[in-house]
């Protein structure tokens, strides 16, 4: 009991980096937990940032030195003023920078010089700017920044907050409950991590750290991620991401929280593609920058919600809830309606209830009688709103039953006191403090909190309460796949051969400056990564079209070959279903004569003649390097309806068999791959074999490839091979191809 009751509190002593953390950790932990604030460029013109951060570290009591310093002041707000930092009582530990912008510099360096250990730069007029100025006063503050060593947050933001210091450095004047909570929140926007802050203080929900990162000139928001990780006093991580800058960095900090068991709960911006070459690929188009986001963040345990009230459900719901042991859902309502809406919401979302065993099922229905409905949802009708002692045995008997790992409660808390209601709840706090699943109250509709509401939700620390059944449904979803991810991922490097990396070279080498590699020298690659190619030989006569397709077997498939040429059944230079020498001359000869007639008159290489394989299944294979979080594989249902039906899933390259097998399992092709209805399971393998060989190639590459598009993978019982293929350099022709 002790133990479950201690999940929620936070340490008695107050925590402090072990030896062995890292600089950059210790480094923000000064920031956090400093012995006194320096505000340089303190001034009380009415309404200005300084004041404002002033009087809020005067009204929360923070307990360490406050300096304001200002050369042209001897006295401000009733307390001395000092000229610089050498005039200080003490050495300076925090800075506050609200000087203009062309001075923002020399006070990071000063400070870092007086011994000052942090600094949040409020002032703004840097990067955000687009003029010449800004751009160089941006480029020399990183310089200091990266040579004094400070841990410094902005410039262009709006201050921090740390309860357990009773420290706000920050210009908001809502009113801040400095109760050190289980919440961390970090990210770009000053406004919107404040706005995340005020929802979650208005339901009862302690904030025991804010950091608003603006520009991110110093620290950057997976930054503070790796510290919330460490920090024992934080049970869950949000953060709000404008664009992640440095992809290992983000990895390795979310690794860290799932290492510490912390769920990272992102909103993130960037549902657009962005400009990449990529999108001359199929491959491209399909992997926006969120989806690839979700497919590399997914891995490590972050939650990405899709807006600030999802955001608000899903903190509540890890902040007061455990991951439960599995994904068997119950309910107690008393209303045949709710437990209807109940049923479509969790299905909607790919989950039900489970049945209930038999012994509950039994105590519910000899307790109940008619007009209840004895299942999961249990609906306690008529009996429970008559005796509320029946309606808490229910839910008694529910949270007992050894067949369910999340017990749900349709109601809301009172909105002003109610002894019966208020009683009631602390009843079901009790029983879910003792169980080993989580408990959680949903409120149908969001209904808002009063300050009593406010008050008596702190009162009942081991209970989740939801508003909003949509957003509730997602946020245990959430944490039904949260429980399921592995604490600890292995990192999976390429697993190529030395002479698959040295063919690389050699082709990249001699592609040059082209924006893509031709479907030859694409094919010749990917065969040498294991992938799995069609037979296949390009020819430059109608006679050594019919030579080559005599030797392959018939039927056979004629191809343009052009580098210029990168959707070729547009053009008409695809030619199927070729089963005799006449059909293949003619082949050759009519897409000869289409390319002539091309605007931009595009140089034709040759003619290819393919194998033609007898497909069950049409699949897409493909690899693309996203601006933002790098190199991704794909893997869906192919062909030309590709854009069309977006059946695929991505994953973060490279991958091994393991995680191959699961990325095709995530699709509908994935399930047409195992045998659907009575029909034959498909070659499995090859796909396998294809999506690691071009994870591979895509790690070796570093990026020099923006996409590579196999399309369409053509799959049967007995094989599967890449019949077509497109592989788009990352370089300043392909950029210009596709129009960036």
């Amino acid at each position: 009991m002790e133990a479950q009751v201690s999940r929620f509190s936070v340490p008695a002593a107050k925590w402090s980096p072990p030896p062995e953390a890292s600089d950059m950790v210790r480094n923000i932990h000064a920031m956090l937990h400093p012995r006194n604030i320096v505000l340089v460029g303190a001034t009380d013109k009415p309404g200005n940032y300084a004041e404002r951060i002033w009087n809020n570290l005067i009204k929360y009591k923070y307990e360490g030195g406050l300096y304001p310093l200002n050369a042209r002041r001897e006295t401000i707000w009733g307390v001395p003023c000092y000229k610089d930092f050498a005039s200080l009582p003490d050495k300076p530990d925090h800075v506050l920078v609200l000087v203009p912008a062309r001075f923002a510099v020399q006070v990071i360096r000063d400070a870092a010089a007086a011994g000052a250990r942090s600094a949040t730069i409020v002032t703004s007029g840097f990067s955000e700017l687009q003029d010449d100025e800004s751009q160089r006063l941006a480029g020399e503050l990183q310089q200091a920044i990266r040579e004094t060593g400070l841990a410094v947050t902005g410039p262009n933001c709006l201050g921090n907050l740390s309860a357990g210091e009773n420290m706000f450095t920050n210009i908001d004047d809502r009113i801040v409950t400095m109760e050190a909570g289980a919440v961390a929140i970090a990210g770009q926007s000053g406004a919107i991590v404040m706005a995340i802050r005020q929802a979650l203080e208005d339901r009862g929900v302690g904030v025991g750290y804010m950091v608003t990162t603006g520009n991110e000139a110093g620290l950057e928001t997976p930054d503070l991620i790796s510290y919330f990780a460490a920090d024992p006093s934080i049970r869950v991580i949000v953060v709000y991401l404008e664009g992640v800058r440095n992809t290992k960095g983000f990895r390795d900090a979310c690794k860290a929280a799932r290492a510490a068991g912390k769920p990272v709960i992102a909103l993130k911006l960037g549902a657009s593609e962005g400009g990449r070459a990529a999108a001359m690929a199929h491959t491209g188009a399909l992997a926006g920058s969120i989806e690839t986001f979700d497919a590399i963040s997914t891995r490590e345990g972050v939650i990405r919600v899709r807006g600030l009230d999802e955001l608000i459900e899903t903190t509540e719901c890890f902040v007061h809830a455990d991951p439960p042991k599995g994904d068997r859902l119950a309910a107690v309502t008393l209303s045949g309606g709710k437990r209807g809406l109940l049923i479509d919401a969790f299905h909607s979302a790919g989950l039900n209830f489970a049945p209930l065993s038999q012994s509950a099922s039994d105590k519910l229905a000899k307790m109940l009688g008619p007009g209840s409905i004895v299942g999961n949802p249990l609906d306690a009708g008529f009996a429970a709103v008559v005796d509320p002692s029946v309606y808490m045995q229910s839910i008694k008997i529910m949270i007992d039953d050894p067949d369910t790992d999340i017990v749900i409660i349709d109601a809301e808390l009172p909105k002003a006191p109610h002894e019966l209601r208020e009683r009631n709840l602390r009843i079901v706090d009790g029983m879910a403090a003792a169980a080993s699943k989580p408990v959680v109250y949903i409120s149908t509709m969001s209904i808002g909190f009063t300050e009593f509401t406010k008050g008596l939700r702190k009162s009942l620390p081991h209970i989740a309460v939801m508003q909003g059944l949509d957003r509730a449904v997602g946020a245990i979803k959430s944490l039904i796949d949260y429980a399921r991810l592995r604490k600890v991922v292995p990192e999976i490097k390429s697993s190529s051969s030395a002479s698959a990396r040295a063919t690389l070279e050699k082709t990249l080498k001699k592609a040059g400056g082209a924006a893509a590699l031709d479907e030859v020298a694409s094919k010749a690659l990917l065969r040498a990564y294991g992938i799995p190619v069609s037979k296949e030989e390009i020819v430059q006569t109608a006679a050594d079209a019919v030579r080559v397709a005599k030797k392959i077997g018939f039927p056979v498939v004629a191809k343009v070959v052009s580098a210029e040429i990168l959707h070729k059944s547009d053009i008409g230079g695809v030619v199927l279903n070729l089963n005799s020498a006449a059909e293949v001359k003619k082949a050759f000869n009519d897409i000869t004569a289409r390319v002539k007639k091309l605007k931009g008159k595009p140089k034709l290489e040759g003619i290819l003649i393919a194998q033609q394989v007898k497909a069950e299944l049409e699949l897409v294979v493909g690899s693309a390097l996203d601006a933002e979080m790098g190199p991704v594989v794909l893997f869906g249902t192919g062909g030309v309806d590709i854009g069309l039906i977006k059946d695929v899933a991505l994953a973060g390259a490279p991958i091994d068999a393991t995680e191959a097998k699961e990325l095709i399992g995530k699709t509908k092709a994935g399930v047409k791959l195992k045998g659907y209805r009575g029909k034959p399971a498909l070659h499995e393998a090859s796909a396998v074999k294809a999506l690691v060989g071009l994870s591979n190639l895509m790690a070796d590459a570093g990026g020099r490839i923006a996409s590579i598009d196999v399309n369409p993978f053509l799959i049967n019982a007995r094989t599967g091979v890449a019949v077509d293929a497109l592989i788009v350099l990352n370089n300043e022709a392909a950029k210009r191809a596709a129009g960036h």
